[in-house]
This record gives structure tokens, C-alpha cells and sequence, in this order.
């Protein structure tokens, strides 16, 4: 019969007593062994064996200040878009890093770097910057080709995990000059090239449609404002992605509307492109698990 330490470690115990040294030592190492044994079991019960690497992560880009020289105007209410996503993101279990004012090279070796970093379930990645179409500006007004930092995550490691991005940018000039908007240069077509761009399993919300400039107010942009807005109120964090982007949509479009002015009564529409191949649900609650239920149940998250 093979006995465990722990039983062997109680046999003596027993049959020494408490008082002489060898029995206090076997008693210290009893309490570590034990110890070990329930880190390893709770470990265990989720199926995950580390919890602290094993975590679902957000990364802000936030550019608010360009560099001197460079022709872009500096975008007030860009880090208060940046602490209202830090602060909703923890709280729904992401681990949450913001950068600012980085230089294009900047954006992209992070953006590199992260792509080789493990990560849970969900990688979510959110751009604030002035933008164009296929674009964004970093703090050196050099342009950021959005299909090239979504290349970077075609990869191994981030293999069948859920890949988010969400783009707070104009994509072109629709909106009359002086306007406090991501400013953008010109207005072009968005191709299936830059659709193919996007890897499988990656879905990116833009805060407008190819050709149009995006509202950016100092008090927070409409869109990102509105998603945190949204993951806050009710059920929503438990709704499946898809549902959660066209729900997002709706109150950017149905909600908010520009006041005074040339842009009085003008609105914003938000742009979901997706190459997801399941449903995915990034922010649910922990310990709900919506892809057990039904159609019918998920339907009364709504």
C-alpha cells in the first residue's frame, strides 16, 4: 500500500508528539505540503493552472498631443476617453494598459509585441488618433496602417482567440471644415484587400463608415463614451459580441446628434466589419457562461 505525505507526516505526529524538534519540522512541512494542495486544487478546479498570465487584456493607444510641427490639431477629451475604458475594462476583468501620444514607429512595435503575448480569451486593442481611411496618425503625424497591425496577430499565439479592435478615427472628409472631429485627408473606397487584411477570428467596430469624419468632443468621443456606456447598463456585458457592436450602432445612431451650426442634426454611424467564426462573449460575467444557453434564453439578455 503507497501512503502520501501527508499521511506519513501524521503518523509521526502521532507517534512523537509535538514537543521535540523533529515533530515540529514535520509539522511546518505538513502545513506547506497541505498548502500546495489546495493552491493546486483551486487552480485546478477551472481548468486554468495560472491565473495572472492567463487573463484577457486590453491595450489603449490614445493620441491627445502631436508633436511641435506636426499639421494635426490636438484632440481634448482623448485621455478621458482613456480613463472611462480603463476604468469599465478592469472592472469587467481585463487587464488594462493605456499608452499616449506614441510615434507611428512606437505603435507598431507594441502593437507587435503584444501580438506574441499570451492572453485568455480576448485580446481587445483600442485606436484614438486623427485618421484617414486604412489609417491612423501617431504623435509624429506619420500614418499607421491599420492592415499591417492586424497582421501582426495572425499568428500561433493568437490562434482561435478573439481578437477586438475598436477605431476611433475619421476615415475621410465627410464633415464640413472647423468641426472638432479626427480630421482625415482623403475619401476612398474601402476594398476587399483591407477586408482580407483582417485576420480570422477578428472583429473591428469603427466609429464611422469609410468617408466620414468621426465626432470628437472634449468632454470624450460619441463612440467610445457610448460602448462604455453600454457595458455598464443592465445585462449588456453578457451579450454576444455581434449582438453587442449592432446594439452599440443603434444608440450612436438613434442617440446622439450634433447641435449648432453648419453640423446641427448630424449624426454618427458606426462601421463593424467581422471575420469572427463563433460567437464570442468577451465581457461576460464570471461564472455565466452564455454559450450554454439557448437561443431562447440568450435572447432574454436583451
Amino acid at each position: 500500500m503507497r501512503l502520501s505525505k501527508t499521511t506519513l507526516i501524521s503518523f509521526f505526529l502521532l507517534r512523537f508528539g509535538r514537543r521535540s524538534a523533529l515533530s515540529a519540522g514535520l509539522c511546518k512541512l505538513f502545513h506547506r505540503a497541505e498548502q500546495e494542495r489546495r493552491k493546486k486544487q483551486k487552480m485546478e478546479k477551472g481548468g486554468l493552472m495560472d491565473h495572472r498570465r492567463d487573463t484577457n487584456r486590453a491595450v489603449l493607444v490614445s493620441v491627445e498631443q502631436f508633436d511641435p510641427g506636426v499639421v494635426l490639431r490636438r484632440r481634448p477629451g482623448a485621455s478621458k476617453d482613456a480613463k472611462k475604458l480603463h476604468r469599465t475594462l478592469s472592472q469587467l476583468g481585463f487587464k488594462v494598459e493605456i499608452h499616449s501620444d506614441l510615434s507611428a514607429e512606437e505603435i507598431y512595435q507594441l502593437f507587435l509585441q503584444e501580438s506574441m503575448r499570451p492572453v485568455k480569451n480576448c485580446f481587445l486593442a483600442v485606436l484614438s488618433s486623427h485618421g484617414d481611411q486604412g489609417c491612423i496618425f501617431g504623435a509624429d503625424g506619420k500614418a499607421v496602417k491599420l492592415s499591417r497591425i492586424f497582421s501582426y496577430f495572425d499568428n500561433e499565439c493568437m490562434k482561435k482567440k478573439a481578437k477586438v479592435f475598436l477605431i476611433q478615427a475619421c476615415r475621410g472628409t465627410g464633415l464640413d471644415d472647423g468641426v472638432e472631429v479626427d480630421s482625415a485627408n482623403d475619401t476612398r473606397e474601402c476594398s476587399v484587400s483591407q477586408y482580407l487584411s483582417v485576420p480570422m477570428d477578428t472583429a473591428v467596430m469603427y466609429a464611422t463608415p469609410p468617408g466620414y469624419g468621426a465626432f470628437m468632443h472634449p468632454l470624450g468621443s460619441v463612440f467610445l463614451q457610448t460602448f462604455c456606456t453600454l457595458l455598464r447598463q443592465g445585462d449588456n456585458r453578457n451579450l454576444e459580441l455581434t449582438r453587442l457592436m449592432t446594439r452599440l450602432s443603434h444608440m450612436v445612431a438613434y442617440s446622439f446628434q450634433a447641435r449648432g451650426g453648419a453640423l446641427g442634426g448630424k449624426k454618427e454611424m458606426p462601421c463593424f466589419l467581422t471575420r469572427l467564426t463563433r460567437e464570442v462573449f468577451p465581457f461576460a460575467e464570471p461564472g455565466v457562461d452564455p454559450s450554454a444557453m439557448s437561443p431562447c434564453q440568450r435572447g432574454l439578455l436583451s
